[in-house]
């Protein structure tokens, strides 16, 4: 455990930035959950709205910067892979 005033400030710190971190990177991760599910359920004009929401909710945790900017591509690069293989233009 920290001893130092300043390390003890700074592990405050970083567990509400882990937090936060976390809950960014969840809410993230239930979009992807639910629009790749609601493709598996073959609803797919749903899923072509649930996209840019989706798009936007990785963006979001990309500029927060809670993932990495190749992380958040690659996250969106698959999805997009997904959409146009269940036989939609995107």
């Amino acid at each position: 455990m920290a001893t130092h005033k300043s390390a003890e400030k700074k592990y405050r710190r970083d567990e509400k930035i882990r937090m936060i971190n976390k809950m960014n990177r969840s809410k993230m991760r239930n979009k992807i959950k639910t629009f790749r599910a609601t493709i598996k359920a073959g609803e797919i004009e749903q899923a072509q709205k649930l996209y840019p929401e989706v798009i936007a909710s990785i963006d979001q945790t990309v500029s927060k910067g809670t993932i990495h900017k190749n992380t958040g591509a690659r996250y969106k690069s698959r999805l997009s892979i997904l959409l146009k293989k269940s036989g939609v233009k995107a």
